[in-house]
């Protein structure tokens, strides 16, 4: 009888034991040595600093090869040319060849820039400035041009730029409605056709930027160019010092920021 009750005291405390070692489910709610839950409260733990991407540091400095061609707006000996002048003077060592010249169509210019531009060795420049067309809108009863004709002219201009592996940069024929002795509402819309058609050439992937001059150089009617902008003596077509100054600054900072 004595030898049962040991027994038996034995076996209630071995159970005892073996509850006291059994770990009860943690309350809800509570991390134990498991992965937080969604709701948990967790400290997350401290993230090392980003290193900076290849992308996110600023292009190298570069000295450019540029060639441009154009008509009067563009000719230095016509008063022109003061937007790349503008760029010249933010890139001192970048190297501007001007074939711009006055009066001439977009067939004129095309047979320049092939004579001047186009025969040189492939890579001798690295981007080539685009920018005429307004002789040829007001040429359209004397010489027969056309919108069509002028963005031909300008679609080989751009291709043969880019064969010799130069950079196009278009710019965009510019208000010219003061010009009243031959701006009308036909050429207005001939305007408006051809600059369409330079826009539509950068997501087509035949230019690499385009400059839109015709918004840069209007205010209020978008027709004409903006008075403070125009040579003191306009003739509603030619830029003064101004003029030069708003186009360069847009031609600098869309193309040629990062030069030297």
């Amino acid at each position: 009888m004595r030898r049962t009750a040991i027994a038996l005291a034995l076996a209630v405390g071995g159970c005892k034991s073996a509850d006291r070692g059994v770990t009860p489910p943690p309350a809800s709610g509570t991390s134990v040595a498991q992965a937080p839950s969604a709701t948990a409260s967790v400290v997350p733990p401290a993230s090392p600093p980003p290193v900076p991407s290849a992308s996110a540091a600023p292009a190298p400095k570069q000295a450019y090869r540029i060639a441009a061609v154009g008509d009067s707006l563009t000719d230095p000996n016509a008063h022109g040319g003061g937007y790349l002048a503008y760029v010249q003077k933010q890139c001192p060592e970048t190297r501007i060849d001007n074939f711009g010249k006055g009066a001439l169509m977009l067939n004129q210019i095309r047979r320049r820039f092939e004579e001047t531009v186009h025969n040189q060795p492939a890579g001798t420049y690295t981007h080539v400035v685009v920018w005429g067309g307004v002789n040829d809108l007001y040429s359209d009863l004397t010489a027969g041009r056309t919108p069509q004709k002028a963005e031909t002219d300008l679609a080989v201009i751009y291709e043969k730029s880019r064969a010799k592996g130069a950079q196009v940069i278009a710019i965009t024929i510019s208000p010219w409605g003061g010009f009243t002795r031959y701006h009308n509402e036909r050429r207005q819309g001939y305007t408006l056709e051809v600059n369409r058609w330079i826009h539509d050439q950068l997501p087509a992937g035949k230019v690499d930027t385009v400059v839109d001059a015709y918004s840069l150089l209007s205010c209020g009617d978008p027709t004409r160019l903006c008075p403070e902008l125009a040579q003191r003596k306009s003739d509603g077509l030619h830029l003064g010092k101004a003029g030069h100054e708003v186009l360069g600054k847009a031609l600098y900072e869309a193309a040629f920021a990062n030069c030297r």
